[in-house]
């Protein structure tokens, strides 16, 4: 899918032939004339990127970046005539992501659109690596933080405890017997009674389970081992 850009610039001839160099590298490119219109597309549509422009009839550019950071992250390209290092400074601290001075190429455009985009892109996906979660029905483990919520209710867990409800829960519907616990929540090294499986999966039902007695997460099957149902 192509990334879109939205260019927000009064000028015409610029603003065509900043869309017609991304266009030819790819990008799904939209134009908006002045700063109101240019602002409500940012805010209310889904863009890679906004190429900002900092002198728009209505509403600066300035005002446009502080509003957009209001709601949104993604890359900033201010781009001006002015070559004051305090529009620049003011500009960068609003949060535009580059600043570039008129006149530059539309290649030099292109590049740092492709990078900024490439940077964030890297970014978001290691937020989303640590963040990740497993989520089952009422159940939510946090792996990055360690944290396991039902219900929107915080349930605390010693480590083991952890380790043990994860790698069930990222298992599920696969029986265990107790031994192969053992060696992936201990390590085939480790030295210990094989029972404290059992003792861990009882603790961990009398957390996550509302009847310890009909366990709906975490399932024995007699005579194996132990599965984590969905």
């Amino acid at each position: 899918m192509k990334k879109r850009v939205l260019i927000i610039e009064d000028e015409s001839t610029i603003a065509e032939l900043q869309r017609d160099y991304l266009i030819i590298n790819d990008f799904d490119v939209q134009i908006e004339k002045t700063g109101d219109s240019g602002l409500a597309r940012a805010k209310n549509e889904n863009f890679e990127l906004i190429i900002l422009d900092l002198m728009l009839p209505n509403i600066d550019g300035f005002e446009i970046c502080r509003k957009i950071r209001e709601v949104k992250d993604i890359p900033v390209l201010m781009v001006s005539a002015r070559k004051e290092d305090i529009d620049k400074i003011r500009g960068l601290g609003l949060g535009a992501d580059d600043y570039i001075t008129k006149p530059f190429s539309p290649s030099e455009l292109v590049a740092r659109v492709k990078a900024h985009i490439s940077r964030y892109e890297r970014l978001i996906g290691s937020k989303e690596k640590k963040n990740e979660t497993v989520s089952i029905r009422n159940l939510l483990i946090d792996k990055d933080s360690r944290r396991v919520w039902m219900e929107n209710s915080e349930l605390f867990f010693t480590g083991k405890e952890f380790d043990m409800l994860l790698f069930l829960a990222e298992n599920p519907n696969r029986v265990f017997s107790r031994e192969e616990l053992f060696d992936k929540i201990w390590g085939m090294d480790a030295y210990g009674d094989i029972s404290t499986v059992t003792v861990h999966i009882k603790k961990v039902r009398e957390k996550i389970e509302i009847d310890t007695s009909k366990p709906q997460y975490i399932e024995t099957i007699w005579g194996i081992g132990y599965r984590f149902k969905v």
